[in-house]
């Protein structure tokens, strides 16, 4: 996906500061030795009784090492369907499973200038705390003010009627599936619109794509990324659906997660359903395009399933338009508004 808009980079880059800040008390060192023992629980099954941020030590770590990605994941869903309906705008934003708070200051950053009302939900209280002061350094009103509350997501999770966004973030795969339809069940009876963001992965892709069914069961509308709201064209095993994020990193988020590079690429797979009207995109780039000799090839998803499209020089200004194409992005792209 193309590069974020300025107020998203802005709010991206005060995030990355103030997790640097959290750092300076915090050695490399240890920082990759907590990160790395939380790599492997979040790898394993964790009960929704028994969080595994367990303390201060622990978030810090995780807030390091996944916040950044999160952030950007969400921006990118969110920029995605902010393109199908530019014209709405949330009032109250509840984010599920919300931990430290990723998802929040991408909302922030999506309706800049007075973003919604958020209230964050999470089972570990050391997670709530540390989203609070971060939060509360920003400045950015709508982050000051979200509330922090600790919540047990999975059945029996009760919304307001009124809720006008939800946001599930990397949360699904921690839950058991009655927990998930639970969750996701819940998102639907009481939002105008849920967006919901998994790992990249196989895995991650088959728990969005049954999220997706159950939304469209509960008579909510696929927005983003998919063309339509007909069943999903890919076959279960065969392949899967997802994108990918630019993460700018610092000096120290490279020593935590090990690396070199000033960037990496988070992949994600999501969905986003509206129960409001929407111009989902004509088709979507579900791959990066291939630049050959005078043309470019385009794997699409479109209304009538997955295609190629292969567009050559002698299409003059669309074929430069197909060149600027990226991974994730619709197609052919929104005319620019006068």
């Amino acid at each position: 996906m193309h590069a974020p808009a300025p107020e998203a980079a802005r709010t991206g880059e005060a995030l990355r500061v103030a997790l640097a800040g959290l750092l300076d008390g915090l050695s490399p060192r240890q920082a990759a030795q907590a990160t790395g023992r939380l790599i492997e629980n979040y790898r394993g099954r964790t009960p929704t009784d028994a969080p595994v941020l367990r303390d201060r030590s622990d978030v810090v770590a995780y807030a390091a090492y996944r916040m950044p990605a999160t952030f950007e994941a969400v921006r990118s869903a969110l920029a995605a369907f902010r393109a199908a309906a530019p014209e709405w705008r949330p009032a109250s934003h509840v984010d599920i499973g919300g931990g430290t708070g990723a998802a929040t200051w991408a909302v922030a950053a999506a309706w800049p200038g007075g973003g919604p009302a958020t209230t964050v939900l999470d089972w570990a209280e050391p997670a709530l705390a540390l989203g609070r002061e971060l939060a509360g350094g920003a400045d950015v009103e709508a982050l000051r003010a979200a509330r922090w509350q600790r919540q047990a997501i999975g059945d029996g999770l009760a919304l307001p009627d009124s809720t006008d966004l939800v946001t599930v973030s990397y949360v699904l795969g921690e839950l058991t599936a009655a927990d998930r339809r639970a969750v996701v069940d819940e998102a639907a009876r009481a939002a105008q619109a849920v967006v919901l963001i998994e790992p990249g992965t196989p895995e991650g892709y088959l728990r969005v794509r049954e999220a997706r069914e159950r939304l469209l069961a509960a008579g909510l509308r696929v927005v983003a990324p998919c063309p339509h709201s007909a069943a999903c064209p890919i076959e279960p095993g065969a392949d899967w659906c997802h994108f990918a994020a630019r993460v700018a990193r610092s000096s120290l988020h490279r020593q935590v997660k090990g690396g070199s590079l000033p960037y990496e690429d988070e992949k994600f797979a999501y969905v986003a359903a509206a129960r409001f009207p929407a111009a989902p995109a004509g088709a979507r780039v579900v791959r990066r395009p291939q630049l050959r000799k005078g043309q470019v090839l385009l794997d699409l998803c479109a209304p009538d399933g997955l295609r190629r499209e292969t567009v050559t020089k002698r299409q003059g200004p669309h074929y430069r338009t197909a060149r600027d194409a990226d991974w994730g992005d619709a197609w052919p792209p929104a005319a620019p508004q006068a």
